[in-house]
């Protein structure tokens, strides 16, 4: 079995679509998700948005956003359903769980190449306090 990720799906529905459409297809979405086995970890309904370019009739919308834990056959099925839903303009899923790890990689090696110039030049290592923030203006008035 595929392992689980974590993925974005924003989609996009027409500014005059009801609550009750709104609800009716978040609820096909959270179906889809729990036959796969998979979670929705938070949902935001960002509201009724202007489009940067007409898409259509459509000058706004409403967007939605859906972080979601599963495999790749959720997300493929939920693609194929978004694709056909006449009441989806637009939607996009993205791979978000490698970009979080690549980015705790390069904090990881950031910290440590700091502490590693920290016994370079002599000094302890640094604390687990957050260093007081520096003051630009005052170094260069003692320059």
């Amino acid at each position: 079995m595929s392992a689980h990720r974590q993925y974005e799906l924003v989609y996009l529905l027409p500014a005059e679509a009801s609550e009750a459409e709104q609800a009716e297809l978040q609820s096909q979405v959270e179906g889809i998700v729990s036959r796969f086995s998979g979670t929705i970890e938070k949902t935001e309904n960002w509201g009724r948005r202007r489009l940067a370019y007409e898409i259509g009739p459509h000058r706004e919308a409403v967007y939605v956003l859906h972080v979601i834990n599963g495999p790749g056959e959720l997300i493929k099925e939920l693609d194929r359903r978004l694709k056909v839903t006449d009441k989806v303009i637009r939607h996009l899923v993205v791979r978000v769980d490698e970009e979080i790890r690549v980015a705790e990689r390069q904090r990881a090696e950031r910290q440590a190449h700091l502490a590693q110039r920290r016994v370079e030049r002599g000094l302890p290592p640094e604390t687990e306090e957050p260093a007081a923030p520096r003051n630009d203006d005052a170094e260069q008035a003692e320059v």
